[in-house]
């Protein structure tokens, strides 16, 4: 039997932090803003933020996600070469066409630059030719965009095409799934996401007539303007208005922010740099405990041994206003006691950690050691202590 096992820790995550702090204020023009800071987990800021609303390119998002999952597990090579079918290239040429990476009809595209098409240059061409190479046609890509989404818990999404074009709301999304697309993108495929993304421009495709190269810049409004910004991707469209995901990285906290429903280019690119600009100096990363330290002892069911420490796997930190801090209430939660057999490093519990006028910051806490199944006798001594 499971029962809900709550455990107060002690003090010592408490000390040096000063008290009564509200959240910093910000404002925004945006219908539609959220930010997250993924290295406490710390929601920031939220407006709005579970509103169903198209995505436009940022849909975009969960085809990179879907083709870096693929080349994770080697079923999709990055050298590997795609025809663009003419039917493909018709569709997705000239300026009805959207955003373009000027592919050629019959021309064989690797993997590899098709992602930096995408990223880079908000393909729609690139986007449905790779998705073609890749299942065959669009509509089954997106079934499996759907699928991930679905596994990743993305709840309030749902794509119908592969690169977000208006599709009288088939396609929808909200802010918070958005960013959770995003953390997954940065903490599933690191090594990817820093191959792919914060590209300053990518060049492919020749001029009519003279036959020049064609470079085209990354849209990221971060890029260049906020050190340490290294992603995502913008989108727009008349029925959207101007959005952008982005991320960035300042001594070991990064952020991700969404905005979305704005009203120019040049608003996206204000507000995208003030709001990260606020979420790096307003606010401050407050560490906890240190990597490897014991939080709590947990109960183990069945195992052979009666009970794990807890430990944290890294360094924990929170996040809170900077230059004052906040009142500091923490938790340990986990489903107990915890059925063996299970790993050292394996996630167990939570520390849960609950500051002045912000949502609790959830921190993960792993087993300190091995913990096998009890032999027979072990299950019976158990059984007796269960019922004691």
């Amino acid at each position: 039997m499971k029962r809900n096992r709550i455990a107060l820790i002690s003090a010592f995550a408490l000390l040096g932090l000063p008290v009564q702090a509200a959240a910093p204020p910000f404002d925004t023009p945006a219908p539609v803003a959220f930010m997250k800071d993924l290295s406490s987990g710390a929601i920031l800021y939220a407006k709005d933020a579970d509103r169903r609303m198209p995505p436009a390119s940022m849909a975009k998002m969960m085809t990179v996600y879907v083709a870096f999952d693929l080349v994770r597990k080697g079923e999709l090579k990055l050298d590997q070469m795609i025809t663009v079918r003419p039917e493909t290239w018709k569709q997705w040429h000239g300026p009805a066409a959207g955003s373009t990476m000027f592919l050629s009809p019959g021309e064989q595209v690797s993997v590899a630059n098709l992602l930096f098409g995408i990223v880079t240059l908000s393909g729609n061409d690139a986007c449905v030719v790779l998705a073609e190479g890749i299942s065959g046609t669009e509509p089954a890509f997106v079934a499996l965009m759907n699928r991930r989404a679905q596994e990743m818990g993305l709840k309030n999404s749902h794509f119908g095409t592969s690169n977000g074009w208006p599709d009288a709301g088939v396609t929808y999304v909200t802010a918070r799934d958005l960013a959770t697309l995003a953390e997954r993108t940065i903490t599933d495929h690191p090594q990817l996401y820093k191959t792919f993304y914060s590209r300053p421009n990518f060049t492919w495709g020749k001029t009519l007539g003279s036959g020049a190269d064609i470079t085209q810049a990354n849209r990221d409004p971060l890029l260049g303007r906020v050190q340490g910004a290294d992603g995502l991707k913008t989108g727009h469209t008349e029925e959207a208005g101007y959005g952008f995901t982005g991320s960035a990285e300042q001594q070991g906290r990064r952020l991700v922010l969404v905005l979305a429903g704005l009203t120019s280019s040049s608003a996206r690119i204000d507000q995208s740099v003030s709001f990260m600009n606020w979420g790096f100096r307003a606010w401050q990363s407050k560490k906890i405990v240190a990597k490897g330290r014991k939080v709590q002892v947990a109960e183990v069911q069945l195992g052979d041994a009666q009970t794990v420490d807890l430990v944290a796997p890294n360094d924990l930190a929170i996040t809170i206003p900077a230059g004052l801090g906040s009142d500091v209430k923490t938790k340990v939660v986990y489903q107990g006691p915890i059925k063996a057999p299970f790993k050292k490093g394996d996630h167990i519990a939570d520390l849960v950690v609950t500051t002045a006028d912000m949502p609790p910051q959830t921190l993960p806490l792993v087993a300190a050691s091995d913990v096998g199944k009890a032999g027979f006798f072990g299950r019976i001594m158990a059984g007796l202590r269960w019922l004691i």
